[in-house]
């Protein structure tokens, strides 16, 4: 199953990236390409615990084990010659995931390269594997499905603020298939508790589009 524990998913990047140098033998060590959309910054934390289980695996960066990265910065449209430079540079194993498109750009770049994702979407839905228990292709990864939260959020903001009668919803519009999701979730939850929803666009962390959408009003 795509749902697995962090310690596996490191287990399945270094498996991906050591079962290509069999028929690299010229390269030293194998490579990783590592295909994000958001900074270093952002992702520092992350890609700490993410080193820190490729050692639990017993690949150490710089020793038996290389890591391109590459950081978008929210430029998501850098994504796809990012990907590309990645597959001309033969790593071994794609590791992606922040965000969606990321994904898609890593898979329209290669068909061949392993790709390893993470995404808070259904995998299956967002058309990145056919099923959840049978992959197949070169894509695989983890999925949180966090966009399923989306209404449990809601509920909970609703408990602590029950008067609470119209809930701003902060979106990405440049990650737009999980920006569809987590609307249709939120928007379905607030229905049922008598709610309004303002969507709000942010690209950027640093620069938010203030662009407000009031969802229609739910029947009382």
């Amino acid at each position: 199953m795509l749902d697995m524990r962090r310690r596996e998913f490191i287990t399945l990047i270094g498996g991906a990236a050591a079962w290509p140098l069999a028929a690299r033998a010229q390269q030293p060590m194998p490579v990783i390409g590592s295909l994000q959309g958001v900074s270093a910054a952002q992702w520092a934390d992350r890609m700490a615990a993410f080193r820190a289980g490729l050692a639990e695996a017993g690949y150490v960066e710089g020793r038996n084990v290389a890591v391109e990265y590459r950081w978008a910065e929210g430029q998501f449209e850098r994504l796809p010659a990012m990907a590309a430079d990645l597959v001309g540079r033969k790593v071994a194993v794609i590791s992606t995931g922040a965000p969606d498109v990321a994904v898609r750009a890593a898979m329209a770049a290669t068909k061949t390269i392993p790709i390893v994702f993470t995404t808070a979407s259904d995998p299956v839905a967002a058309g990145f594997v056919p099923s959840l228990g049978r992959p197949g292709g070169n894509v695989t990864g983890i999925a949180f499905m966090g966009v399923e939260l989306a209404a449990k959020r809601l509920e909970l903001l609703h408990g602590l603020l029950p008067r609470a009668a119209r809930i701003a919803l902060l979106v990405n519009p440049n990650n737009p298939d999980v920006t569809r999701e987590v609307i249709l979730h939120t928007q379905d939850a607030a229905r049922s508790l008598g709610m309004e929803i303002v969507v709000v666009e942010a690209a950027t962390l640093s620069a938010l589009r203030f662009r407000p959408t009031y969802l229609p009003s739910p029947t009382r």
